[in-house]
């Protein structure tokens, strides 16, 4: 008796990212592979819409890029001749009370004259990662529990991240804008500071700032997605939109799955098919804390005191180290600061097309305990407003969304937790188990393809790209790297 052929070889569930550079990956080695997502719109995290006034485009969830440069499957994907970008000549910024600020220049040199007598010790801490950012973000973008292919790289990254997640962080900084700079952008992670895993990511963003810059994509979020959909469709794939899938069954007969879901919605749609170690280890990942995000429709640009934070695509607002430090630690408390860390994009600066002739869009999102149902419009507004007076009067619309309301729109936000699990060090480790191969699971042909899997959070498509080769190698029999670049 033959064995019936399966209608497809590979089938994804979600287009984030990460579903569609599995996608792409599986397509481009001349797999036949379908995308099921339950959303009206391909993007997951990487959606661009209309959300507070008609002509004014927002990006839902992920907004500037670090990784649209640094990933190495973008690399391999030629994005940047796909997309266009803009890359600020400020990559991000810290304002101060007193009408200072922080400024992170794309040039190092210049960020070190920038920053007084703290100068030279921050560019003593990022130059030699700067010198290697590829080597930094082969190392932090892959399972750490593979040789990084960068040693040097590696120790030096890892010595770096030791001092600025422990108690001696400030033993090089003598004021506070230098600090203050580190660790704006280590608390994109919603982890306690200082940690180990907070200042490796801030390391590394950080690392890419002064390198290549953190890129904005012209016309949104949802041109990069755009780019892969395209090249998915132009290798015979198929995206399946509005279908949203409860269990493996009601998927096509294919030889390989792989899931761009949390853990916890991978239990749910394989049923009993998972063996019970791998289910216990699942049941024990963890996920973190949850953001609210607000956007704005405004009339005018932010009045930031300082005038070289308006020219920044990135701003942290939240003070000193110190400040938010605190703040973030309340949050992992299960408590609501009074003067939140807030992350804000200033995309329109750079991409007019965003908004209206003249007018221009605000992306801003803080942190809070998983799963609160607390609106954080008013907080944010008041923290903006304590380094930018009179941005209040600039408001035109507002379109505001609690925790619940980020996991509602996209249920791989656990909470509203937008890392799809905590990423604290041991669960980069293991993530979501201790394995080489954390995208395969013990259900034959079956693998995990989300953020929830290693490297972790990102608009990088490194899971998708990793689960894909997976896949090619154990169900397909091939290790050869598809070739992903632009075709005519």
């Amino acid at each position: 008796m033959t064995t019936p052929r399966p209608e497809l070889d590979a089938v994804v569930v979600g287009a984030g990212p990460n579903g569609l550079a599995a996608a792409v990956t599986l397509a481009r080695a001349g797999l036949r592979v379908h995308v099921y997502e339950r959303a009206d719109q391909a993007g997951g995290g990487a959606a661009t819409k209309e959300l507070t006034l008609p002509g004014f485009r927002h990006d839902v969830c992920s907004a500037v890029h670090p990784l649209a440069f640094e990933s190495r499957f973008f690399r391999e994907f030629g994005l940047p001749s796909r997309v266009e970008f803009a890359v600020p000549e400020v990559s991000f910024a810290q304002p101060l009370d007193g009408g200072r600020a922080g400024i992170a220049y794309r040039d190092l040199a210049r960020t070190r004259d920038g920053l007084g007598v703290d100068g030279r010790a921050y560019e003593r801490l990022m130059r030699p990662l700067v010198e290697r950012a590829s080597g930094v973000a082969d190392f932090t973008g892959s399972s750490l529990l593979r040789l990084p292919r960068d040693p040097i790289a590696a120790a030096l990254f890892g010595l770096r991240a030791l001092e600025q997640g422990s108690a001696v962080w400030n033993a090089r900084f003598r004021e506070d804008a230098a600090p203050a700079l580190l660790t704006g952008v280590a608390a994109h992670t919603i982890l306690s500071q200082p940690s180990i895993a907070a200042a490796g990511a801030g390391l590394s963003l950080g690392t890419y700032a002064h390198a290549r810059g953190w890129p904005i994509p012209i016309g949104g979020s949802q041109a990069i997605v755009d780019a892969m959909v395209d090249d998915l469709r132009a290798h015979g794939g198929e995206v399946v939109l509005g279908r949203d899938i409860v269990s493996l069954d009601e998927l096509p007969s294919a030889r390989a799955t792989l899931l761009d879901v949390t853990p916890r919605a991978l239990l749910r749609l394989a049923g009993e098919r998972m063996p019970w170690p791998y289910r216990r280890a699942l049941e024990g990942f963890r996920y973190g804390g949850g953001v609210a995000k607000v956007d704005f429709a405004l009339s005018e640009p932010v009045p930031w005191t300082h005038p070289a934070v308006r020219q920044a695509g990135t701003v942290h607002v939240g003070g000193t180290r110190a400040e938010m430090a605190a703040a973030e630690n309340e949050v992992n408390r299960g408590r609501l600061p009074e003067r939140p860390y807030v992350l804000v994009g200033q995309q329109s600066l750079f991409d007019p097309g965003r908004a209206p002739e003249g007018r221009h869009t605000l992306w801003t999102y803080t942190h809070v305990p998983a799963g609160s149902p607390a609106d954080r419009e008013e907080a944010v507004i008041a923290q903006i407003e304590r380094f930018a007076p009179g941005f209040r009067d600039t408001i035109l619309a507002t379109s505001s969304r609690t925790a619940v309301d980020v996991e509602r729109h996209n249920p791989n936000y656990p909470g509203g937790d937008i890392a799809a699990g905590a990423p604290m060090l041991r669960q980069l480790v293991r993530r979501p188990v201790l394995s080489p191969d954390p995208w395969r699971t013990p259900v034959p042909g079956l693998y995990l393809a989300s953020a929830s899997a290693a490297p972790g959070p990102g608009v990088h498509g490194l899971v998708g790209w990793f689960a894909a080769l997976s896949a090619l190698r154990h169900e397909f029999g091939t290790s050869a790297l598809p070739d992903l670049s632009p075709r005519p």
